[in-house]
């Protein structure tokens, strides 16, 4: 059961963590859900940050690679970059459901440190490969890459918040679209 309750844990964290941020994860729902004592819960994650640390390491390091899948199989840098607000439209399919690490940022100011580092590395790993990207596609210079990847980042999860909040998510793809007419996003 060992690695298999602890990849069945993480796969519920990480949904009710989308839906419900850092303060909707409980073990005894989690336990509930998982289909194991939450006493279980708490030999693979002694506390809550531990899990909630866990949880939002894994979504990073899965996010990091789909980003390097993304770049593997679309070699155009252009492309990519256009690609990109599709990560994100993919949690608003799945029941309305936001990135989990946009939603845990929102409750910065009560996430445990060590949950807190994992939240801001999420963001670090999007940003640095936006600003790879950008850099590669000659969209961007060297000098203004990062700030550019920066505004990126935040405008596609702020629209992801906005078409959330309306549980529209027609309204993500008129954002995504206003973007690239501006010229934050290239067309």
């Amino acid at each position: 059961m060992g690695s298999n309750a602890r990849e069945a844990i993480l796969a519920a964290a990480r949904t009710t963590a989308q839906a419900h941020g850092y303060g909707g994860l409980n073990f005894r729902d989690l336990a509930a859900e998982v289909g194991i004592k939450a006493a279980s819960i708490h030999y693979y994650y002694p506390t809550k940050a531990d899990l909630g640390a866990a949880v939002a390491r894994r979504y990073w390091e899965d996010a990091a690679g789909a980003l390097e899948s993304l770049s593997a199989r679309t070699p155009n840098a252009l492309r990519c970059l256009r690609r990109y607000p599709d990560i994100f439209r993919k949690a608003l399919e799945s029941d309305n459901r936001i990135c989990l690490c946009s939603f845990m940022a929102a409750e910065a100011d009560d996430l445990p440190d060590a949950v807190k580092k994992e939240v801001q590395t999420f963001a670090d790993v999007n940003v640095a490969w936006l600003s790879r990207l950008l850099s590669a596609a000659a969209v961007a210079g060297a000098e203004e890459s990062e700030s550019r990847a920066r505004a990126i980042f935040a405008a596609v999860a702020g629209a992801q918040l906005m078409a959330r909040s309306r549980s529209d998510i027609a309204l993500y793809d008129a954002l995504i679209e206003s973007y690239r007419s501006a010229g934050l996003l290239p067309a």
